[in-house]
């Protein structure tokens, strides 16, 4: 997704919300210099036949960053320097969910992957692109997202992807023993934890899925800080790509009564 300039000149966006002193939102106050916009309706790349519109905020300035930690606890994501949330009319399937990390404990099926890959090693790293990260991204895309626009990304793309943020971001690398990347992992670093922006992988080691493991590393990633949340973003029931999120034990979900245990 993409809500750069050029993105904000391709679309007519509506400002939605404007108050000369304080906006409250889902109990998230915002000071009046931040102004908040409404995308049009496009269709939506989740459940087919339906329309996508987006709040989005510019998160430049000062103050950026822990204005994004207030976000991100009401359900916003990050693309870029904007962070937005769906404001689809007559629909509410994207649900925002994060790990509660006190809360987990494995499950048969992710203490099987955590074995499955004790040979890969994760670190962070700092925000910047490079081309073996890209060359693993390109191969992601191709095989597994071919239809979507990320398959056409080129490099600069990608390093725009990875580089401007305005927040705490950084790059979570996995390798295996000998060295070579498997999966890497966006991360945006709260101040209650992290938020999983974005991952990719080796498309080809499908039996380690290293998708579910990176998770599974932020996890412990968090435990490590005293953290006590991952943010996974929107588990959309209708859709495949977003469905498996439930899979996660300690599951939380956003509702208009705050944040609750997730219910399957």
């Amino acid at each position: 997704m993409d809500f750069g300039p050029r993105a904000e000149n391709r679309r007519k966006c509506e400002q939605t919300r404007r108050n000369s002193r304080v906006m409250a939102m889902d109990g998230l106050t915002v000071g009046s210099f931040r102004q908040f916009f409404a995308t049009s309706p496009v269709a939506c790349p989740y459940v087919p036949g339906r329309a996508e519109r987006k709040l989005i905020v510019e998160l430049g300035g000062s103050g950026g960053a822990a204005f994004y930690d207030d976000l991100s606890r009401a359900g916003f994501r990050r693309s870029h320097r904007f962070a937005y949330r769906p404001a689809c009319r007559g629909c509410s399937s994207c649900v925002p969910v994060r790990i509660a990390v006190e809360r987990f404990h494995h499950t048969r099926s992710t203490r099987r992957v955590h074995n499955t890959n004790r040979d890969l090693c994760g670190s962070l790293v700092t925000a910047c692109a490079t081309l073996e990260q890209f060359r693993l991204f390109s191969a992601y895309q191709r095989m597994r997202h071919s239809d979507s626009d990320m398959a056409s990304m080129r490099y600069g793309d990608y390093r725009g992807m990875v580089e401007d943020t305005p927040v705490r971001t950084a790059l979570a690398e996995f390798r295996d023993s000998c060295g070579d990347l498997v999966a890497v992992s966006l991360i945006d670093l709260l101040d209650d934890g992290v938020s999983a922006v974005y991952s990719f992988y080796d498309p080809y080691q499908t039996k380690r899925s290293v998708g579910i493991w990176s998770v599974l590393w932020l996890v412990e990633e968090c435990r490590r800080r005293e953290q006590p949340f991952v943010y996974l973003g929107y588990w959309i029931a209708d859709s495949p790509k977003m469905a498996y999120k439930d899979r996660f034990p300690a599951l939380e979900r956003l509702d208009e009564g705050g944040w609750t245990v997730f219910a399957r």
